[in-house]
């Protein structure tokens, strides 16, 4: 097939997410990887990011046997989804497509080249979007945040009003939990990738531990991204992220804040893609949070430990004492669950959209 054509699956691609991203021979050598001709052209019919059953029908002359293939199997290489009605949606690639095609932890050369295509992708993105730097800044200031920050020790928000502690988390877990297959865990794709890169988590931080939730933990399931766990097992994950310094970030439905929760990832600073794609001045980092960090300066003994957890590098040691650049902090809590001295709080001052513009990356 032709570069037009793959350019144009490309693009069916890229129109199905919220985040305009640039289309490269890069990533369209990562599509040609993970998928088929066959299944490309059938992308095609793909003019609005969801169809239902009967749209597909009326669009492809596919018998019965070789559409529910054909969808099948594009489940399985995480291109479209079914969650769990006859509606298909076609995966934007962040987050969607690129997440799961590293998911399953597997380490064949097919995956390390996977992993390959996508770091160099990401780093041409940030060669194009800082050179259209003004116009591109533009653009993301009208792209509404598509997740939430789940303070360490302290709330998740589910929904758009109900504000559950994190200690009553479990009681979310419980109840979706009376469904079978209503939680899942798959790898972390961040560290799993940059392992297969021969770059590990600087934390050391566990893989297998992206919660997943309901339909989207059903879907998973069936289509081998994730293990079904009890909701005993995710708290002991969260817990455990907690203990490595990973930052909760809340997915939902859609990427619709008003929508319940898709999935919750356990992010570190080194390997995760939105805080990459931010410090890679791909794009800005937008996310809803309800608290900022607070330093009891009596208390601070100038250790510098919350200047090293800081995944945003908002924390600076001035005159020996932590001070936090409020603009830049998202209320995660590392640097307080860290604190040698317990000198760091958060205080609740939310919630709060948080905008941190994108990055101007100095060139020499």
């Amino acid at each position: 097939m032709s570069d037009k054509f793959w350019y144009k699956v490309a693009k069916n691609i890229m129109q199905a997410g919220q985040i305009p991203l640039p289309i490269t021979d890069t990533f369209i050598e990562f599509l040609q990887t993970v998928i088929t001709e066959e299944q490309a052209k059938f992308l095609l019919i793909y003019n609005k990011s969801s169809l239902n059953i009967d749209q597909i029908k009326d669009r492809t002359d596919l018998d019965d046997d070789a559409l529910n293939k054909m969808l099948n199997d594009l489940m399985n290489n995480g291109i479209i989804m079914s969650v769990p009605s006859e509606i298909y949606r076609l995966n934007p690639p962040l987050p969607g497509i690129i997440e799961f095609s590293l998911m399953r932890g597997i380490t064949s050369d097919k995956y390390k080249r996977l992993a390959e295509l996508v770091e160099r992708y990401f780093d041409e993105l940030g060669a194009k979007i800082q050179q259209n730097y003004e116009s591109v800044s533009k653009v993301y200031t009208k792209i509404p945040a598509f997740d939430r920050i789940i303070p360490v020790g302290k709330e998740v928000k589910v929904g758009s009003e109900i504000i559950i502690p994190y200690e009553d988390v479990e009681k979310y877990l419980e109840k979706v939990g009376k469904e079978e297959n209503n939680i899942a865990v798959g790898h972390c794709y961040c560290r799993h990738s940059k392992d297969l890169l021969n770059d590990p988590c600087k934390l050391n931080a566990p893989k297998l531990n992206c919660i997943l939730f309901d339909k989207a933990a059903k879907f998973a399931i069936e289509h081998n991204f994730a293990s079904p766990i009890s909701k005993e097992e995710a708290l002991k994950i969260f817990r455990e992220a907690e203990d490595y310094g990973l930052v909760h970030r809340v997915f939902h439905e859609h990427f619709d804040l008003e929508k319940g929760i898709d999935s919750i990832c356990n992010c570190c600073p080194c390997c995760c893609g939105i805080f990459s794609l931010y410090h890679k001045g791909v794009t800005p980092l937008h996310t809803i949070s309800s608290y900022l960090s607070k330093v009891n300066e009596e208390d601070c003994v100038g250790c510098g430990t919350c200047v090293e957890k800081c995944p945003m590098e908002a924390i600076d040691l001035e005159d020996s004492i932590a001070s936090v650049n409020e603009e830049f902090c998202i209320g995660c809590g590392i640097c307080a669950h860290h604190c040698p001295e317990e000198a760091i709080h958060l205080e609740r001052i939310g919630p709060r959209d948080v905008f941190i513009p994108l990055k101007k990356i100095a060139t020499n």
